[in-house]
């Protein structure tokens, strides 16, 4: 089993929560839109042509933590 993050670095984390400046915010907003348009969309296009399910669990798991 994997043990990192999925979509952001634990000092990510930090930079977006605001905790080292406005700059450093800044780049890691960059950084982790990048990977939502780029490798993540890749991996929903691919999930959907091979595994629906899997999709579907993503789907379940991503909406229902923004409701």
């Amino acid at each position: 089993m994997a043990t990192g993050r999925a979509l952001t670095t634990e000092s990510e984390r930090e930079y977006i929560a605001g905790e080292h400046g406005d700059q450093r915010r800044y780049e890691a907003t960059s950084r982790v839109r990048s990977r939502i348009t780029g490798p993540l969309a890749d991996d929903v296009e691919f999930l959907a042509e091979h595994r629906p399910d899997l999709l579907e669990e993503l789907r379940e798991v991503v909406c229902e933590q923004t409701n």
